[in-house]
């Protein structure tokens, strides 16, 4: 009875089975994976190799059957098997007697089927060669094609002939699809037998001269894998592959690029020569052969080769692409090849591809944060796009981490130290763990912030969390080596704070602090011991090797009191079970300890022991990775991966250009005056025309919708016939010297061109017509916009000719449109500064930072309104606050040019600390202009500016002339941005140029503000953390007085004074002229001779700075 219900169950199972396999073939769907319920039920009842014989036999009995449709129906259920993963290696013999089918559908199916499994069974492989040879004659090119991909997938030396044979017919087939295949066919070839690669170079040699997109990208692959090295054959198909290289397949474009890049790298010059050249500084001591052959080499300026621009030109499109590893492959292509001052055009194209998936954004971060620490300045306008969002992973966030440390800079240092504060609370430890990593760099990256720093990571060592408390620790005894005569304090908090402590690393740290700084803190440091000397057994094996030490040190410097604390920790290591620690005792003992055994070392223990140690270097991770090329594995893994090619390094001497010229045969010009082959050729002008290179030499970059538009009108142009030439050889190198000529010449107009012009002016003129008729319907209903735009128009001349130089590469510029600009009306002007081209790379995230300014009284927003943004704003400035005249101006002058640098010129500046008349958020600034000479100076002017980005200079008036003995005083503005970065800039005359710096002073770079003392400690409230900086200082005696406190101050900087309730405090106010960021500056007189000095702003810099100047002018009087 139970054999009989087991074999019914089983007859059922199958029978369900069979009809779920029916279904899912007839539905061409994939069926979802099986329940525990059915997979228990499956196990229980038949046995797995009964059920999936029972399942190959009836696909085996369909596939012997003589219809065609039932054959097709079982390799359809077959190919849906091995889609799934499974193993349906044993219907092979069944399946291999269908490949002479006539059925096509049948064929391709067998064909997908045989390429799967023809390296497995081999055996049973070979016996269908024949097959396989006769249907690389097939008349269907899909066939032909299959069949080769079949014959590669063979692994067996012994048809390598046949397959030789086959791959050459198939070179030279008709279809560029079976072309393709043949170029695929060529790597399997060489894996197999690489004695083959002579032969399969000559068949890659004739595949490079294929004219088809198709085939391109296969092609270059199978060169990339077989030969390499040989650069010979691209010679003359180089300019062809760049015309091609827009409407290639996207991968593709990416391997091609990849090869173009490391052909360019030993075919051109170098393009950063120039730079070079103008960055060295001349030796004083330098030889006069030395000076002439250095004037000789800067006297040939750098001439880019027109097959250098015109791989540049090809591949500026494709950062549009809608394939991310596309973009990557061209910004490495630029990185690597470009001019620098064009490099930044692949900026904002990597920034877009930070909104694509994780993946993504972890490989394009990667090659940004190699890019940030030789170029900073590339990404610093798209600051905000690295912000970590509360929805990255963890490698995304230490990746933006990493980059934001690289790119702080003083001018941005207190955005990023805030957002910094921010990530320190982050729920992610090992991200805030990172975060505090990261604040120990900018620490010591920019020294203007290190105590500002310190202070920070003092507070972070109460926090609650473990690993957040150990990693302050550890980068805050990084931070003291560098510096630790002045922070015993922060020594002696970290003593206190040790029992609380329990993370191995963190304990160690601050055992090693103390025994390096010991002499400092002669009463903690064996306090600290002692506590040691309880929990020795107990301790991790780093704390107890930092303890020994610690023994060691207080032993040779205080042995009074360690003498015997240092015996009794030697002695509990001399038996502890680690041996490291056991040898560490054993060493120690026989150093310190003087016997008739210890020798002579004995002596200098204490310059071993107590040796200074220098500071160490925090680095980035990413420092050394531009050893490998971007976007490569070997970058990725920061190790060098197999098949890894090395970019060359650029030639000394420019190769021969005429390599890559291509001889044109004569019978191809008869063929040539076909109407519709002619126009053609110019969409081909249209497109690789010479505007692109003279945009790029005016400076503008062309918009997204302008360059996709004319990358689609040459895709669809070449893909109207495949298998015809999109662009000649010899057209191409055509294009390319012509291009090269136009830049510096311009030629005589055709009669074709000149009728285009008049084309063209005639339709601008209506176009004026057109808007001239709209302005004067909209003058009616705009009046008061129009006054309102005007006088900001007017407020703002005085910058808007230095700023347009610092502007972003996102804007167009082009010179027929700067004509047009020129020549219409101001009010139209006004209208189309209004108006912005809206493309795809034009969003919020790409706008560059600027640094919040305070809300102006004139103001529309409701109070409502005002209350919600008020704990957002980072410099809100409460209505009580105004601004008022300086309670003290020094007449302190600096020189900017010395009479004897001059020629007789003389030249100095002074601070008057009042409001700009040019713009307010420039900095006033006299000048001084003294004739020592003999005879007259005349056209005295500013010249050429070499400003950092931010700065800008409003130049004072001309003077025509200035006679001997005579002075005049003018006066200019200048907008440092606040920071103290010089302004670099040249004082001509009529025949000499002198080059000059105004290095502003940090106390002149606030306008005195007024407010109550309430309004004070609310703005000093907002502003702890990181935006405070304090110290105690020792008065001179001369400045204990609550008189001279406030002289003093006033004197170093530029603020007003706030009444205080008490006499000893005095409370000082300012706002930084650029931004409107508040200053605090706050004395506390504790005793007669001393004093407690905080400054609160967001402006770390300015406020560490301040600290200093203040503390300095105090102390000494």
């Amino acid at each position: 009875m139970d054999c009989d219900f087991y074999l019914l169950r089983a007859d059922a199972v199958c029978a369900v089975k069979m009809a779920l396999v029916t279904a899912e073939s007839l539905q061409l769907t994939l069926k979802p994976e099986p329940s525990v319920e059915e997979q228990a039920l499956t196990n229980s009842s038949n046995p797995p190799e009964e059920s999936s014989c029972a399942g190959n036999d009836d696909l085996k009995e369909m596939l012997e059957s003589s219809k065609d449709s039932l054959k097709l129906e079982a390799m359809k259920r077959i190919v849906g098997l091995i889609a799934k993963g499974k193993n349906a290696s044993e219907l092979f013999p069944a399946v291999v007697k269908n490949v002479a089918s006539k059925n096509i559908e049948l064929k391709k199916l067998v064909y997908v089927y045989l390429v799967r499994y023809a390296e497995e069974q081999q055996d049973l492989a070979l016996l269908s060669i024949s097959t396989f040879q006769r249907a690389l004659k097939d008349p269907n090119q899909l066939i032909r094609a299959s069949a080769l991909r079949v014959l590669s997938s063979i692994r067996v030396t012994i048809i390598v002939p046949i397959m030789m044979l086959a791959i050459k017919e198939a070179a030279t087939d008709l279809s560029p699809y079976v072309r393709k295949t043949a170029a695929h066919a060529i790597q399997k070839l060489y894996s197999l037998e690489p004695d083959q690669k002579e032969h399969l170079i000559e068949v890659i040699e004739k595949l490079l001269k294929d004219k088809s997109t198709l085939v391109a990208g296969s092609v270059v692959m199978a060169f990339e894998e077989v030969c390499p090295e040989r650069i010979d054959l691209i010679h003359k198909n180089y300019r062809k592959l760049c015309n091609l290289l827009v409407d290639v397949e996207e991968w593709g474009q990416v391997v091609i690029i990849n090869m173009l890049t490391r052909y360019a790298r030993t075919q051109f010059l170098s393009p950063w020569k120039e730079d070079a050249l103008c960055e060295e500084n001349e030796n004083f001591y330098d030889s006069d052969e030395e000076k002439k052959d250095k004037s000789q080499s800067a006297s040939k300026p750098y001439v880019m080769d027109p097959d250098h621009r015109l791989l540049l030109r090809n591949t500026k499109p494709l950062l549009q692409s809608r394939n991310t590893a596309v973009v990557m492959a061209v910004a490495q292509l630029y990185w690597h090849l470009a001019p620098k001052p064009e490099v930044t055009m692949v900026t904002k194209s990597l920034v877009r591809l930070l909104r694509s998936h994780r993946e993504v954004q972890y490989i394009v971060l990667q090659n940004i944060a190699t890019m940030s620490i030789q170029r900073k300045g590339m990404f610093e306008p798209y600051l905000k796009s690295f912000y970590v969002r509360s929805t990255d992973a963890t490698h995304i966030k230490t990746l933006k981490l990493e980059i934001l440390t690289s790119l702080a800079n003083e001018a941005n240092i207190s955005t990023i130290l805030r957002e910094f504060q921010t990530y320190v609370k982050s729920q992610d430890k090992q991200f805030a763990a990172a975060t505090i990593q990261a604040i120990g760099r900018c620490a010591t990256n920019i020294s203007e912030v290190t105590d500002t720093c310190l202070n920070g990571l003092v507070l972070l060592l109460s926090n609650r969390d473990e690993i957040v408390v150990a990693e302050s620790v550890v980068v805050i005894k990084k931070l003291l080596q560098t510096q630790p005569s002045q922070h015993s304090e922060i020594i002696k908090h970290m003593a206190k704070l040790f029992d609380k402590i329990t993370v191995p690393m963190a304990r160690a740290s601050i055992l090693w602090l103390m025994g390096e700084y010991c002499e400092r803190v002669p009463k903690i440091a064996p306090d600290v011991l002692r506590k040691m000397a309880k929990t020795f057994t107990s301790e991790e094996e780093i704390v107890k090797l930092q303890t020994l030490n610690l023994a060691a040190k207080l032993y040779l410097t205080n042995s009074k009191q360690t003498k015997l604390l240092t015996q009794y920790i030697l002695n509990l290591g001399k038996y502890d079970p680690n041996y490291d620690i056991r040898d560490r005792t054993r060493f120690i003992r026989q150093l310190i300890v003087p016997n008739e055994k210890s020798g002579a070392l004995n002596k200098y223990a204490k310059k071993i022991f107590l040796a200074p140690k220098p500071a160490p270097v925090l680095e980035s991770a990413f420092k050394d990775r531009d050893r490998f090329q971007l976007g490569t594995l070997s970058h990725t893994l920061n190790t060098r991966a197999s098949g890894y090619l090395e970019l060359s390094d650029w030639p000394q001497c420019a190769p021969d250009q005429s390599v890559r010229n291509v001889e044109v045969a004569e019978p191809v010009k008869e063929w040539a005056p076909s109407l519709g082959k002619v126009k053609a050729s110019k969409k081909d002008d249209k497109f690789y025309s010479d505007s692109g290179e003279e945009e790029e030499a005016t400076g503008g970059s062309s918009s997204s919708s302008s360059s996709s538009s004319s990358s689609s009108g040459s895709s669809s142009s070449s893909s109207e016939s495949s298998s015809e030439t999109t662009s000649d050889d010899a057209s191409s190198s055509a294009e390319s010297q012509s291009s090269a000529s136009s830049d510096r010449t311009s030629s005589c107009p055709s009669d074709s061109d000149k009728k285009k012009k008049l084309k063209k002016k005639k339709a601008q003129r209506g176009k004026e017509d057109s808007d001239s008729q709209d302005d004067k319907i909209g003058q009616k209903g705009s009046k008061i916009k129009r006054k309102e735009l005007s006088k900001e128009v007017s407020s703002s001349s005085g910058s808007s000719s230095s700023s347009d130089s610092g502007s972003e590469p996102n804007t167009d510029s082009d010179s027929g449109t700067d004509q047009k600009k020129q020549k219409t009306k101001p009010k139209k002007e006004d209208e189309k500064k209004k108006k912005q081209e809206v493309s795809l790379l034009d969003l919020d995230d790409f706008a560059p930072v600027s640094t919040p300014t305070a809300i102006p009284k004139s103001s529309v927003l409701s109070p409502s309104l005002l209350a919600d943004l008020e704990g957002l704003s980072l410099a809100n400035v409460s209505p009580t606050i105004d601004v008022t005249s300086p309670v003290f101006v020094p007449a302190k002058s600096h020189e900017l040019l010395h009479r004897m640098s001059g020629k007789g010129l003389a030249a100095q500046y002074h601070f008057p600390r009042q409001p700009c008349i040019y713009s307010s958020k420039m900095v006033s600034v006299q000048v001084t202009l003294t004739n020592s000479s003999d005879h007259k100076l005349e056209d005295l002017h500013i010249g050429e500016k070499r400003l950092p980005s931010g700065l800008q200079i409003h130049d004072f008036n001309r003077i025509e002339c200035l006679e001997p003995g005579t002075s005049i005083t003018v006066s200019m503005g200048i907008d440092f941005g606040d920071s103290t970065q010089a302004a670099n800039f040249q004082l001509c005359t009529k025949s000499d140029q002198f080059s000059v710096s105004v290095q502003p002073v940090v106390g002149e770079l606030f306008l005195p503000v007024t407010m109550a003392e309430q309004d004070f400690q609310k703005e000093q409230g907002r502003l702890t953390g990181m935006n405070e900086s304090s110290t105690t200082i020792t008065l001179a005696p001369e400045n204990s007085s609550s008189q001279s406190i406030p002289r003093k101050v006033v004197s170093v900087a530029n603020m007003g004074v706030v009444p205080s309730g008490q006499d000893t405090i005095h409370k000082f106010a300012a706002k930084t002229v650029n931004a409107g960021a508040l200053v605090l500056v706050t004395v506390e007189l504790k005793e007669p001779s001393t004093a407690r000095l905080i400054i609160n702003t967001e402006k770390t810099v300015i406020g560490s700075m301040l600290l200093r100047e203040l503390k300095t002018v105090l102390s000494q009087g």
